[in-house]
């Protein structure tokens, strides 16, 4: 496109100045057709003549001379509300350093990202079984300001174990988050992963306020949402007692500093057993071995032990590297050692089958890896003892997870 074509696009954006400067190019005549428009940009600012003072109206403009006239055109304000421009040409814009925070708000306001994860588990032992399905989850986000958004998830499973067509559709999660000051507030339904997930990781419906920089704290009151007898163990005298839902308060501390990281919980789930509270306390750690390899461990104590006189539980682990969904061929190998108490966890993250009566201890292994970008496959092999009982559950876990 010619210089002297873009003058026009220019003034019909708005581009204004309250005084025409004198024609500061050499070589552009006063009777020149532009003449009137050029002089009325260059007083704006939005464009410059050459190093020898000429205009060279005539000559082709490149994108990126372009991009300078939209850019100068929009900070003065010349092109409003229409963001068309500052789209066609953000990425010559980004290299400018200019940035469309405007446009970039709008963009982001409303967002929908999803995953689909096809599963496939099989597991020998006394809980005998398999598990075949699809899971389907669609994430809606909107932002109301620039510090508060609503979050909302829709999940769909679909059953392949039978041969009738299994499928539901359920609300999963909607909550609102955002800061108040430097405090960071989330309520609603949301899914609360404590630490490494070896106490409680599960929807909760609560509030929760996150805050501090070096030393971050956490504080979360509310119900975990898993509906009434959501778990339950044998007693000393193998009698099976249910859990009750009821409500929760959980705390957390955690602390980085070079390649050291710690943590430390503490959490009360109020009248969890008649009218008595589980009460855990649990204190971790990790340590980056190198670039790859982090160590990690953590300690659980109840206050109350489900079977005879234990009341704790120890879980350690290796990762080596990590898989990013972003990154094709980056992968994950890991291994862990549980030795559980069942009083020491209400919702555990584990992917296995595990004894829910007694606790359970064994080891786990397993790798993730990136086919190509955002499609991560993983397998995962359990072998779990129960504590208290002569079963033993293998479980072996398999999917893929496409993120969209």
């Amino acid at each position: 496109m010619k210089k002297s074509l873009v003058i026009a696009l220019a003034i019909f954006l708005g581009a204004s100045a309250t005084a025409w400067a004198a024609n500061p190019f050499s070589a552009l005549p006063a009777e020149h057709w532009v003449y009137a428009s050029v002089a009325k940009l260059a007083a704006s600012g939005i464009i410059e003549g050459y190093p020898d003072g000429t205009f060279k109206g005539d000559n082709l403009m490149t994108r990126y001379e372009m991009a300078q006239i939209v850019a100068k055109a929009y900070a003065k304000g010349g092109i409003g509300d229409d963001d068309r421009l500052m789209t066609e040409f953000a990425e010559e814009l980004a290299s400018l350093g200019v940035r469309t925070t405007s446009l970039e708000k709008k963009s982001d306001n409303t967002k929908i990202t999803g995953e689909a994860r096809m599963r496939y588990a099989d597991v020998k032992g006394p809980d005998k079984m398999y598990l075949a399905d699809l899971r389907t989850r669609l994430w809606l986000s909107g932002e109301g300001s620039s510090d508060w958004r609503y979050v909302a998830m829709l999940e769909n499973m679909q059953s392949f174990n039978t041969n009738k067509e299994e499928s539901e559709t359920k609300f999963r999660r909607a909550y609102v988050t955002g800061n108040a000051g430097d405090v960071k507030v989330t309520g609603g339904r949301y899914n609360y992963t404590v630490g490494q997930g070896n106490v409680f990781d599960e929807a909760i419906d609560g509030v929760q306020i996150d805050f501090g920089k070096v030393l971050k704290a956490s504080m979360a009151y509310g119900r975990p949402a898993g509906g009434n007898d959501f778990h339950s163990f044998k007693d000393a005298g193998g009698n099976t007692v249910y859990t009750k839902n009821n409500d929760a308060f959980i705390t957390t501390l955690d602390y980085k500093t070079g390649i050291f990281a710690f943590n430390a919980a503490f959490y009360n789930f109020l009248d969890y057993v008649g009218n008595a509270d589980n009460k855990i306390w649990t204190v971790g750690g990790s340590i980056d071995v190198s670039d790859n390899i982090r160590l990690h461990g953590e300690y659980l104590k109840s206050n109350f032990a489900a079977n005879t006189d234990d009341d704790d539980g120890i879980v350690f682990g290796l990762n080596y590297k990590g898989a990013e969904p972003k990154k094709k061929g980056s992968y994950c190998i890991w291994a862990k050692y549980y030795n559980q108490d069942r009083s020491t966890y209400v919702a555990h993250t584990t992917d296995a089958v595990h004894d829910s009566l007694w606790g359970f201890e064994g080891y786990g292994v397993g790798v993730d890896y990136t086919i190509t970008k955002n499609i991560v496959a993983l397998v995962e092999y359990f072998n779990f003892d129960g504590k208290y009982n002569e079963g033993r559950d293998k479980t072996l876990w398999s999917d893929v997870t496409f993120t969209f």
